[in-house]
């Protein structure tokens, strides 16, 4: 029972506070090394470490391995962006869980200590 309120305290507090926002092409900057997403024509999805950027393509990395992406055939491209938000609300969803556990703990404790089965 405690290894399974761990593992859940563990998914709940290590998840993720960012958020993808979609940009313009024109709105990426090269000198920074931001988190890229971007979605083709055909619907497929590439992610990956921005490492430049032009007119007619941008690169890639994911893993150590650099994707080239024609300008023309991107969909949209999203941009990794923390979002205070999101980490407020994680933060909540781990005290309401933590609430929760020590609940259920409680009225176990009880049950033991009053003899019933």
């Amino acid at each position: 029972m405690k290894n399974v309120i761990v593992s859940l305290s563990f998914l709940i507090l290590f998840q993720s506070c960012f958020s993808y926002r979609t940009v313009n092409y024109s709105e990426i900057s090269n000198d920074k090394k931001q988190k890229v997403e971007v979605e083709m024509l055909d619907r497929a999805k590439f992610s990956g470490q921005l490492v430049s950027i032009d007119d007619k393509s941008i690169t890639l990395e994911n893993n150590g391995i650099e994707q080239k992406v024609l300008k023309n055939d991107i969909y949209e491209i999203k941009i990794k962006k923390f979002s205070i938000f999101k980490s407020l609300k994680n933060i909540a969803k781990a005290g309401a869980w933590a609430a929760a556990t020590a609940g259920i703990l409680f009225i176990y404790a009880l049950s033991k200590s009053d003899g019933i089965p």
